[in-house]
């Protein structure tokens, strides 16, 4: 008894952490709808770029794409307790499944609601200045960059954990901490060009790959693989809106 309810308790808020990575790798790498969720994120992202939206703006879009995704893993979690218990009809535990669908449900119609608030008025105002917009926000480019290569680093550890794509392992999988310092790295540089802000920056992405490998959390070629990914994307993003400017 005392061994199972230690393999239940988080030893600490390391274990916390690495405990959540996994039920997001779970939830995305079993449930279609959050896969379709995910993509969904990515061009929602992209196509922010294209529009002149406030902090305020953004935030929202932020946090109703994330709503949506998170009260989907909340109904997986529920369903996956309800079948835990009971692997036959019970109208109580329709109830449950059914409640938990319906919040999803209006997660995505708040989405739609506040999606079309921020867009719809803004369509009509697309000309051959919209790139400007783009390049003229670097805080809303960062910010998507970032978002985009936590999605990505999600999306490989899914694709690993899955049997479905064996070009992917599950064995050499980017380190997701080392992706994002480099990202963040790499959108410091292109906003800033000062090289002293740079080599802090460096410094500090550099340990934070190093503390990786120090904890035997991952090893050195996914960290260079993690710190790639994290500058390809960042690179590609901003890449495009200039090349599209030009």
């Amino acid at each position: 008894m005392k061994k199972s309810a230690q393999k239940l308790h988080n030893k600490n808020f390391i274990d916390a952490w690495y405990n959540a990575i996994n039920g997001v790798i779970y939830a995305t790498t079993t449930q279609a709808n959050i896969k379709k969720q995910l993509v969904i994120a990515v061009l929602v992202m992209v196509l922010s770029l294209f529009f002149d939206l406030t902090t305020a703006e953004f935030l929202c879009l932020v946090f109703s794409v994330m709503l949506v995704i998170i009260v989907e893993m909340v109904n997986t979690a529920i369903e996956t307790v309800v079948d835990l218990y009971t692997d036959i009809y019970h109208p109580k535990a329709k109830i449950a499944k059914d409640v938990g669908a319906g919040a999803v449900i209006l997660a995505a119609i708040n989405s739609v609601i506040v999606g079309y608030f921020l867009f719809f008025d803004k369509i009509g105002e697309w000309g051959t200045n919209i790139l400007e917009v783009v390049v003229n926000s670097p805080i809303h480019i960062a910010f998507v960059c970032i978002i985009l290569t936590v999605i990505g680093v999600v999306a490989l550890q899914a694709a690993g954990s899955s049997n479905k794509h064996k070009m992917i392992h599950s064995k050499f999988m980017p380190s997701g901490h080392t992706a994002i310092a480099f990202a963040i790295l790499t959108t410091i540089w292109l906003n800033t060009k000062n090289i002293v802000v740079f080599t802090l920056s460096l410094v500090l992405s550099i340990m934070v790959a190093e503390n990786r490998i120090e904890a035997q959390k991952k090893n050195l070629g996914e960290v260079i693989f993690g710190a790639c990914l994290g500058v390809l994307i960042v690179l590609m993003v901003y890449g495009l809106t200039l090349y599209n400017l030009a």
